[in-house]
């Protein structure tokens, strides 16, 4: 882990999207932050060591999913499937599919698996399998705000955790989708993940905190940064097109804060390979590019 001596820092953005907003000073104390997101071998140990089954590999409550017919009820989790073209960006159903037999040893369902992955981040993990993880290793998750701090690595304001630019000199500074989304990715990946480590640390020495996956941290989400005092504003054209891609509507699962972005990430549908950037995901759903880090008391 690394210690982040902590400090007052610029949270939010005013130039993005809504849930930025609004820009305003925020304190936090010392901390440790893992260097690392947790990998497929790190979580593996946890697996043999507790006997622990994910959300994602357990029956399905039909109290939870209100409207979805009971045969759909079947353990799984949300896989990413490139499109054959250009599609309308407002659909997210058109590139993310439920597919049942997929958790984090199988993430794209049966028939994959993580044997030549084993230094990638975990996917396919829920916020209860996080938490579990964190607790077995005598750690915690993150809040919001240490994660982004943690994540602007000492660069106070910027846009992203290197600067003003999202590709400095043209060169990718993390895992995000280069080209166009969600059907032509052109980046030294691809649309999957990478190993941890694969792109240059930030100004606290930590790897990959932006892009490669979104993490989870321990805070619930509202749609605007909750200041007293002060009053959210429009932030540009942008329009948050995640703002109801993380849960059903009438579902009564809570929806926590993703940070960090991922390699899903595209200029031209969700610049969120930054420092300040924000998404809700309903706390029992795995993705491919969920994953997490811990946090521990300095």
């Amino acid at each position: 882990m690394v210690r982040i001596d902590g400090g007052t820092f610029r949270m939010g953005s005013d130039e993005f999207y809504p849930d930025e907003q609004p820009v305003h000073e925020r304190t936090v104390a010392g901390y440790f932050i893992d260097r690392y997101a947790v990998t497929n071998a790190d979580f593996a140990r946890f697996v043999d060591a507790t006997g622990y089954v994910t959300v994602a590999e357990r029956p399905m409550d039909p109290a939870d999913y209100p409207g979805v017919a009971a045969e759909d009820l079947v353990p799984g989790a949300m896989v990413f499937t490139a499109t054959a073209g250009p599609v309308d960006l407002r659909d997210w159903r058109q590139w993310w599919r439920w597919e049942p037999g997929a958790h984090w040893r199988h993430p794209e369902g049966a028939g994959s698996g993580i044997e030549d992955r084993m230094d990638h981040p975990v996917v396919q993990v829920a916020f209860e399998d996080a938490s579990a993880y964190a607790a077995w290793a005598g750690k915690r998750l993150p809040t919001e705000a240490e994660h982004e701090f943690a994540a602007r690595g000492g660069v106070d304001g910027a846009r992203f955790a290197w600067g003003d630019e999202a590709y400095p000199g043209g060169e990718a500074r993390a895992n995000s989708w280069i080209g166009s989304f969600p059907y032509d990715n052109r980046g030294r990946f691809g649309a999957t993940t990478a190993p941890v480590g694969s792109y240059p640390a930030n100004g606290y020495g930590l790897y990959d905190i932006i892009g490669n996956t979104w993490e989870w941290t321990s805070d619930y989400y509202a749609p605007r940064h909750v200041v007293p005092g002060q009053e959210a504003v429009d932030a540009g054209a942008r329009v948050n097109l995640l703002a109801s891609a993380s849960a059903e509507p009438g579902s009564r699962i809570p929806r926590r804060v993703l940070k960090g972005g991922s390699y899903l990430c595209s200029p031209d549908y969700c610049l969120r390979f930054r420092p300040a950037a924000r998404s809700p995901q309903a706390d029992d759903t795995a993705t491919t590019h969920i994953g997490f880090r811990c946090a521990a008391d300095a």
